[in-house]
C-alpha cells in the first residue's frame, strides 16, 4: 500500500457501487438500504451518471414529526407569553403505517439530496479528509467520478481504516 500522503481516492474507494435509480420508489429503496451494510446510495441515472445521493437521513425524515414544540399560554388571555417545552412525540404503528402509505410510492427524485459532493479517482487524500471533516456538511462517503460515471465511493470509514493500517505497518517496521 502506498505512503499515507500518497493515498488517492482510488486507493481509498470500495469499486463495487450499489446505486439506486431516481425513479425507484422510497420503499423499494427503505427495503436495500434495510438489508444493507451502509448507510446511503448514490443515485444514477439510465446512462449511470450522478444524480444523487440518498441517505436514512433523507428517509428517516419522511417519517419524523416535524413539529415538536408545544406552545403552552401563560397567563390571562390574550396571552401575551408563553413558554416553549420541545417534547418528542413518541410514534405508533399507525403514524408509521400513513406515513409509510403516503410515502412509499413516491420516487427517490423527490428525496435524495441533488447536489452531490463528489471526488475524482485522483483526488489527494487531505482533499478527501476535508470534504469529509467540513464543518458546514455532514459528509459521510464521498461517489467517485470518472468520466461521468460512478466508479467507487469512499466512506469515512475507509479512511479511518487506511491511517489505522498505515500506523500498524509504520509500528511493524519499527
Amino acid at each position: 500500500m502506498a505512503r499515507i500522503s500518497e493515498l488517492t481516492a482510488r486507493d481509498l474507494m470500495t469499486g463495487d457501487v450499489e446505486t439506486v435509480s431516481p425513479d425507484d420508489d422510497v420503499s423499494e429503496v427503505l427495503g436495500r438500504l434495510a438489508e444493507a451494510e451502509f448507510n446511503g446510495f448514490p443515485v444514477v441515472d439510465d446512462d449511470g451518471a450522478l444524480v444523487g445521493i440518498v441517505t436514512q437521513h433523507d428517509l428517516v425524515g419522511l417519517f419524523e414529526v416535524q413539529d415538536r414544540t408545544l406552545w403552552i399560554p401563560v397567563g390571562f388571555p390574550p396571552f401575551m407569553e408563553t413558554l416553549t417545552y420541545a417534547i418528542d412525540v413518541s410514534w405508533d404503528d399507525l403514524d408509521l403505517g400513513i406515513d409509510l402509505l403516503r410515502n412509499a410510492d413516491k420516487p427517490i427524485r423527490e428525496v435524495m439530496t441533488a447536489e452531490v459532493v463528489a471526488v475524482g479517482p485522483e483526488t489527494p487524500l487531505d482533499d478527501v479528509l476535508d470534504l469529509l471533516a467540513d464543518d458546514d456538511r455532514d459528509i459521510n462517503r464521498l461517489p467517485v467520478v470518472e468520466d461521468g460515471r460512478v466508479v467507487g465511493i469512499v466512506a469515512r470509514q475507509d479512511v479511518i481504516r487506511a491511517i489505522r493500517d498505515e500506523r500498524r505497518a509504520a509500528d511493524a517496521d519499527a
